[in-house]
């Protein structure tokens, strides 16, 4: 399928010695630039003060200018009386001393006296010499440096550079970058996009990655899968960019020209390295006509969203890097304990997301959806876990590194959040969001959400299980899972569950036995949820077995994503609440009345970290919101269900 399909590590040798080549293994080129528009920008040359700060003796405040010596002896019995302006004269803060005054006495600290030759002041104590007074260098020193070479520049920075005689400052010139979207399918994201015509919207996160990195970007218009016209607009990008990003088109699909477009215009290099996600990269030199005097480098980005940014990540990051005259991002890493396992293929390194928080004394990661195609999965999450070529997988309470998208200050501000999904802690996350704290949540369904509790991974769980011998919610089975240790379980709201299906239920759908060996498309929730759970109680009080439902073995892991099958048509009708059905504008069939609770392990239901979310539970703002969702019955909510704590 692949050129070739090498090692990162291989790939981005092949490459900078493509770049060492054409002498782009290096800084662009300085240039002088405004000093007020060098935020961010890397200095190409140590910065030397071309005049002192302060350059003269200057007034520390709103005083009168003196000679120190003058004033010896002052004292409350025996004052001295100053003649103004001959022997004392009045200075504001920072204005110059006149050349015979060594000191200055706040105004505050005199008294206003008329004297025998004109009007004066009297001191009651002694004002050494250069008291409240700047003198010339205090700052800094002319020729003292400013800034080293392969700065970085921060606010500060152009203060202290226009304050020593600057209004230029040589710089690395900024990368600039060409983004070209490619596919007939693609249409602007910001028009209409018809079944079959998918929004353009990587270039978009590419761009803003490239202006995060310190280069320039230029979005280019959609082209169509055509290779010539592929081409003839990468040869023109290639005339006025420093690199080119060509996105889409880079597999080996009857409509992927990627790889032919730069063969044709140069020199492919790599087509294919051993990532996951990312696969389908393309790395090659192109013939710049016109001005350049080098081969333009350009990158074939896979056309996946997560692919996309990742592949801007470990490629272009680095090179944008180079080219500013910076080392090596060192990114921050935490030590993480992996809440579940996951299978990886051996041959490839592998990107895995996760979301990351402070449980307790140990810092958990909780692996995040794995598609290429789930952009939400990296808006989700908090770092990146690399999993090595050659291993299949990780084991769950495995000791992992994680790369940070966050601080390791806001990872102490997470809350990590187990188990049942539930669109009030979107809500939650919100509200939490506004006193900065972040909210970490993961479907894993709500026994997976106490099995999680249990080993220590969250610091709380949604929870909607109905236990089918007591007809209990919850209750029995945290005692089953928790085993004795200390929790709490606070209802959140009451909820209603039934039948989401197309809008107007065109199949007349009135209850689960019209499910049975109807043929009717069903979809379904994963094993542990509760929603699964409370389905199969109910076809068995009903008598109906599940493989008489046509598609009882599909799942989907959250009520939206039932809805959304049914939407799309996958599915005739999903179990779920009414709250998803209405999101999306379907019908829904009422069934069961549900409570769903927080579980919180004991140590954490009192903690000063749970307080924020506790104490949403009783803000009239948050419950309001949460009422307004269909279905929901915000009236329980905060009501103490049960303790052990």
């Amino acid at each position: 399928m692949y050129l070739s399909d090498i090692p990162l590590d291989e790939a981005w040798e092949r490459f900078r010695e493509a770049l060492q080549a054409e002498g782009l293994w290096q800084p662009l080129g300085a240039e002088k630039a405004a000093v007020e528009m060098c935020l961010g920008r890397v200095t190409a040359e140590p910065i030397w003060a071309r005049r002192s700060v302060p350059h003269y003796h200057a007034s520390a405040m709103d005083g009168f200018a003196l000679r120190g010596r003058g004033t010896a002896g002052a004292s409350e019995r025996i004052p001295v009386d100053l003649l103004v302006p001959t022997d004392a004269t009045y200075v504001d803060t920072g204005d110059a001393l006149p050349d015979w005054a060594d000191a200055v006495v706040p105004v505050e600290e005199v008294e206003k006296v008329p004297l025998a030759s004109g009007s004066g002041i009297r001191l009651r104590a002694p004002v050494p010499p250069w008291s409240h007074v700047r003198p010339m260098g205090e700052d800094l020193v002319q020729t003292e440096l400013v800034v080293p070479a392969g700065h970085t520049l921060r606010p500060a920075d152009l203060g202290a550079l226009a304050a020593t005689g600057y209004s230029l400052v040589p710089v690395w010139r900024r990368p600039s970058v060409a983004i070209i979207p490619t596919g007939s399918e693609l249409v602007r994201a910001d028009v209409h996009a018809p079944a079959g015509r998918i929004p353009e919207f990587n270039s978009i996160t590419l761009a803003a990655q490239v202006q995060t990195w310190g280069g320039t970007a230029e979005r280019f218009d959609i082209v169509p899968d055509d290779e010539e016209q592929i081409r003839e607009v990468v040869a023109f990008a290639a005339k006025t960019h420093d690199l080119v990003l060509l996105n889409a088109g880079s597999s080996a699909g009857s409509e992927d020209y990627t790889a032919s477009v730069i063969a044709s215009l140069g020199e492919v290099l790599v087509h294919g390295i051993a990532v996951r996600p990312g696969h389908p990269v393309v790395i090659g030199m192109i013939e710049a006509q016109g001005g350049a005097q080098h081969r333009t480098p350009i990158i074939g980005v896979p056309g996946y969203p997560v692919s996309a940014a990742l592949t801007g990540e470990i490629v272009v990051e680095p090179l944008l890097r180079r080219w500013r005259g910076l080392p090596p991002a060192q990114p921050d890493t935490i030590q993480a304990i992996l809440t579940r396992k996951v299978h990886s293929s051996a041959g490839d390194l592998e990107l895995l997301r996760v979301t990351v928080g402070r449980v307790g004394e140990r810092i958990v990661a909780a692996p995040l959806s794995r598609g290429a195609g789930v952009i939400s999965s990296l808006v989700r999450a908090d770092g990146i876990v690399f999993i090595p070529s050659g291993v299949q997988g990780l084991e769950a309470g495995e000791r992992i590194t994680v790369r940070l998208y966050r601080s390791p200050a806001e990872i102490d501000r997470t809350l990590v959040a187990l188990g049942s999904h539930d669109l009030t802690l979107d809500l939650m996350a919100q509200f939490l969001g506004r006193e900065g704290i972040h909210l970490a949540s993961g479907n894993l369904g709500s026994q997976g959400g106490l099995v999680a509790l249990a080993r220590g991974e969250a610091h709380f769980s949604g929870c909607h299980l109905l236990d089918p011998e007591t007809g209990e919610f919850n209750v029995p089975y945290v005692k089953r899972y928790l085993e004795g240790k200390p929790a709490t379980i606070v209802t959140l709201v009451g909820r209603e569950q039934g039948l989401i299906t197309a809008a107007g239920n065109p199949r007349g759908l009135r209850g689960l036995e019209d499910l049975a060996g109807s043929g009717i498309g069903f979809i379904n929730r994963q094993r542990g949820s509760g929603t699964r759970l409370l389905l199969d109680y109910h076809m068995s009080r009903a008598g109906i077995v599940p493989q008489s439902i046509d598609g009882y073995e599909r799942e989907e892991y959250t009520h939206l994503g039932v809805a959304a099958a049914v939407a799309s048509g996958r599915a005739d009708a999903g179990l779920g609440i009414r709250a998803a059905a209405a999101a999306l504008d379907l019908g829904f069939v009422p069934l069961f009345q549900e409570r769903y609770d927080l579980v919180f392990p004991g140590e954490f239901y009192a903690s000063p970290k749970l307080r924020p979310l506790l104490g949403l539970l009783d803000d009239q703002e948050f419950r309001a919101a949460v009422a307004a969702l269909p279905g929901y019955d915000v009236s329980p909510m905060g009501h103490v269900v049960w303790s052990s704590a």
